[in-house]
């Protein structure tokens, strides 16, 4: 049995601000304190709405460790804001050279024997600064009839609510939440999802349409002219990148010409250096032949007068 805690989790509450079709993110951080490697793993009671990045990992001794918890995009508010959905961090101590590959669920089971520790956090749901959804009337906060409208006919366009599971099958034997295991490939929900069916329109009076069609005229032909800018700025560039083309190639063709025409008088320097050197070797007569005419003459000069 350990006589301290593994991890230190900061904060101990995962706090969402809570907006209808868009989702929200929490970072959530780990703390070894121990001085062994532990292994931690993710689990919650609402699998479907959550997505947990990492949802499995390994822990450094005295290092911490980040993971972020993505809610997805809700159709409905819970009544108040409410959630009582939970989330469960179990963690445990794992040999030195243990890989994140083999981390399983069977690691984290009590009957394995081994010392699992438990956190569990609670979702807290926030409103956004401007929330629409609660304005002052008569000095005390009610709900937005608009948004009340805006509800239902979310709920008649999806057909499904976010309704809590049941307490006896949310609970287990000991009482507490039924933890599942979170899915880190899960994707976010489509958005098309999120989007009103197509075959229900949305009904405006005729003045409102005719009010907008200038507004409409005056941004098409924004738009037009924008494009035509953007049109003649290219052009402009496309001129200036030719004439550049053609100066490179240009001095391309200017600097092989002077590498050729260098190489060449290299070439007729050494040609004049090797001329040089055979007129200096042919002019003159050797010293050795210098000392044998001498010998000769002095030996006919002997011989014709001893």
């Amino acid at each position: 049995m350990m006589t301290t805690e593994l991890l230190d989790v900061q904060p101990r509450e995962l706090k969402f601000t809570f907006e209808l079709k868009k989702q929200s993110l929490c970072s959530i951080q780990l703390g070894n304190k121990s001085d062994h490697y532990v292994a931690f793993k993710v689990k919650t009671t609402s699998p479907k709405k959550y997505c947990v990045r990492p949802n499995a990992g390994i822990i450094k001794p005295k290092a911490t460790c980040d993971f972020t918890v993505t809610m997805q995009a809700q159709r409905v508010a819970p009544p108040d804001l409410q959630c009582k959905d939970k989330f469960l961090i179990l963690s445990t101590v794992i040999p030195f050279g243990t890989t994140e590959e083999e981390i399983t669920s069977d690691m984290f089971s009590k009957d394995s024997g081994k010392y699992i520790e438990e956190k569990k956090l609670r979702v807290v749901l926030i409103s956004p600064p401007s929330s629409p959804v609660f304005v002052p009337i008569n000095g005390e906060l009610k709900q937005d009839p608009c948004y009340e409208n805006s509800v239902k006919k979310d709920r008649v366009l999806s057909g499904v609510e976010n309704i809590p599971p049941p307490h006896g099958v949310a609970e287990d034997v000991e009482g507490f939440e039924t933890y599942k295991d979170m899915d880190e490939s899960r994707a976010v929900k489509d958005v098309e999802e999120l989007k009103p069916a197509k075959d229900v329109v949305e009904l405006k009076p005729a003045n409102v349409v005719e009010e907008l069609k200038p507004a409409k005229d005056a941004v098409a032909l924004n738009l037009t002219k924008d494009f035509e800018e953007l049109k003649l700025k290219l052009n402009t560039v496309d001129s200036k990148l030719k004439e550049a083309d053609l100066t490179i190639m240009k001095l391309t063709e200017e600097r092989s010409m002077t590498t050729r025409e260098k190489n060449m008088l290299k070439h007729e320097l050494e040609l004049l250096r090797r001329k040089n050197n055979v007129k200096r070797i042919m002019v003159g007569f050797p010293l050795f032949y210098v000392c044998m005419v001498a010998l000769i003459s002095l030996a006919i000069g002997y011989y014709i007068h001893p």
